[in-house]
């Protein structure tokens, strides 16, 4: 199943101009990766906290969670082409909005033993 993934997003990525090999986007891929994973992981405890009839207090606010800006789905379950960002607007908000947003968790994290200050020192 990754496979597959990965040799479609190799595939995309080596056409843009100046990517010649995976060491050109190796970094984008695995920031991208780790946002995805991260997103995964918090649903994931969200539910655990559900089923013990527990609150459950997101890491990222709402609109920087992938599932909101990278990979918004319709009331069917497909993705919402209308909301999904694209293109400059999808620039614009990793570079103008998201990265600062997440290097930010560095600097209100509690202590550097916590998943906040982790998440910052990775994105700064």
């Amino acid at each position: 199943m990754f496979e597959q993934a990965f040799k479609r997003i190799d595939t995309i990525l080596r056409q843009d101009d100046g990517c010649s090999t995976e060491l050109d986007y190796i970094e984008q891929t695995s920031w991208l990766l780790f946002l995805k994973y991260l997103d995964t992981l918090e649903e994931n405890r969200a539910q655990i906290a559900e089923l013990h009839n527990q609150p459950h207090t997101y890491l990222l606010e709402n609109r920087f969670r992938w599932r909101n800006w990278a990979m918004p789905l319709t009331a069917a379950g497909t993705l919402n082409h209308n909301q999904a960002l694209i293109g400059d607007d999808l620039r614009d908000f990793v570079d103008q909005k998201l990265l600062p947003y997440l290097r930010g968790f560095k600097q209100r994290a509690d202590s550097p033993k916590t998943i906040e200050y982790k998440i910052g020192e990775i994105f700064s």
